[in-house]
């Protein structure tokens, strides 16, 4: 009888695979790292092979410790990193090139040279996004003018593209379907997120062949089956949707004005804006939540390039801590009356500044400072930028004359592990943070949308009377000092920003 969900979680630094049961309990997961290329500055790529293999293989340890069989499955759902670019050939299914990842700064010269043409009213007005090397469709035309001969087999359909959910989609059913979901085709820079289509206008801007494209479906329903071989049985996959996307729904946020933060590798905030698809005047991203039934709903997002990887910063490049546990145990033994702060640009800095070309700084250092104060300063810039963000998006609903987002954030991923950081988010917000039982929400989301789709799990409504709060942090911060380490962060954005101009 089938009574559990398989879910690939594609990330950028591993992948996981979870067997969920019919209560929204994980059962037993696994996970495989796979190696990260950097080979020139601002470059990252990788392997397309390297993301399928973790996934199959993951997909078969999780089955395997959870002591069930395919038979006991009754769909995959899969969440992925979003905006990372494949291309690969129809006929054999073999990549051309290495996947160009969502963090790939390449192409910044173009997305520079558009914006100074004006044609940011047209990608903001159809996609909801700015014109950035963030999305997919300046690295697809990087791959279609670099690879020889790629622009050609694309425009005679011999390539296709897709982000990872789509290759992954491709492999696991041998090739028989091309399609993404629409949480995924929103980050393209080429989907018209108000009519639901890939838009003529932006393919033409960027120069990329129709033929390429999947086709566009619901965030939950029928992608096809993944064929025997790699499970030993034929299992439907029935939800795809974009990682940021997949938590929010694992969130249950589903009303307008429920937002949450995932912090992972980056760090990004949603709120849940419902039918209302407002414009930002702040530089946030107009996105698709989910769609379901051909209904779209939408939200507002920001973005935050670099969280957990500051951190991972601070082990592998300084080395001045061995795990990211100790960077916590450093922070809360820092010394308070030293205002030492990091601004992140380590690939430059995301909503609501968007620039590329800012790179990272730290200020405030004394020769009373040491490895405790940079630690603190790592993880309170995770704070910081979150509040950059949240009073961003409450701007740009004010604008469009909707309610603002709820008191409380949900938070999640695996930098929410950390009491520290969510105390010190909660401080410098002046709001509650809610901390989930489950915090593998990214992965519970997608699971809740297959098992939904195939009638194992009633519908939204449902899904969130099990939502249970673990733990709620409170701002503690008295108002005075929280003013002024906003206004210590604030001068030392200006200075990095101003140090590229």
């Amino acid at each position: 009888m089938e009574t559990h969900i398989l879910v690939i979680d594609q990330g950028t630094t591993s992948t996981r695979s979870i067997v969920f049961d019919r209560n929204f309990t994980p059962v037993a997961s696994a996970q495989r790292e796979f190696p990260q290329s950097f080979p020139h500055p601002g470059w990252v790529e990788h392997d397309p092979r390297h993301l399928w293999e973790t996934s199959l293989a993951t997909m078969r340890d999780a089955l395997a410790r959870s002591g069930l069989t395919a038979a006991d499955i009754a769909a995959i759902g899969i969440a992925n990193q979003r905006e990372t670019t494949l291309l690969w050939d129809r006929q054999t299914g073999e990549p051309i090139a290495p996947a160009i990842v969502w963090q790939d700064r390449r192409t910044a010269d173009l997305c520079n040279r558009l914006t100074a043409e004006g044609c940011e009213g047209l990608v903001a007005e159809r996609s909801g996004l700015l014109i950035d090397p963030y999305f997919s469709a300046t690295k697809i035309g990087w791959l279609l003018d670099n690879v020889p001969g790629a622009r050609c087999r694309a425009e005679r359909g011999a390539l296709a593209f897709g982000t990872v959910d789509t290759f992954l989609l491709w492999q696991l059913t041998g090739g028989a379907v091309h399609a993404t979901d629409a949480t995924n085709a929103a980050r393209t820079m080429l989907f018209d997120i108000h009519s639901g289509v890939w838009d003529e206008d932006l393919l033409r801007l960027f120069q990329i062949p129709a033929a390429i494209l999947p086709e566009v479906r619901d965030t939950a329903g029928a992608f096809g089956t993944a064929a025997v071989t790699w499970l030993g049985r034929e299992v439907p996959v029935l939800a795809m949707v974009g990682d940021q996307q997949a938590s929010l729904v694992g969130q249950a946020c589903f009303s307008p004005g429920l937002a949450k933060a995932t912090y992972g590798t980056g760090a990004f905030m949603l709120l849940n804006t419902g039918d209302a698809r407002p414009c930002s005047r702040h530089r946030l991203l107009t996105t698709i939540a989910y769609q379901w039934d051909g209904k779209r709903t939408y939200a507002l997002e920001g973005s935050i390039f670099s969280a957990g990887s500051t951190v991972q910063w601070l082990r592998d490049s300084l080395g001045i801590i061995t795990t990211a546990a100790e960077s916590t145990r450093l922070a809360a033994e820092a010394d308070d009356d030293q205002p030492v702060y990091l601004v992140p640009a380590f690939t430059g800095l995301g909503a609501p500044h968007w620039r590329s070309d800012a790179r990272a700084t730290l200020s405030g250092l004394t020769r009373g400072t040491t490895r405790r104060e940079i630690a603190r300063a790592a993880l309170e810039s995770v704070g910081y930028q979150t509040l950059d963000l949240l009073e961003a998006m409450r701007a740009d609903m004010l604008d469009a004359g909707l309610e603002g987002a709820e008191a409380v954030i949900r938070v999640d991923g695996g930098m929410s592990d950390s009491d520290w950081t969510m105390q010190f988010i909660a401080d410098v917000l002046g709001n509650p943070v809610d901390r989930p039982v489950v915090r593998e929400t990214t992965a519970l989301g997608a699971a809740f949308l297959a098992g939904w789709r195939a009638g194992l799990y009633g519908g939204p409504e449902e899904f969130a009377r099990n939502w249970h709060l673990d733990r709620r942090f409170s701002p503690e911060m008295a108002d005075d000092r929280r003013s002024s380490k906003i206004k210590g962060w604030r001068h030392a954005v200006a200075q990095a920003l101003h140090a590229q101009d």
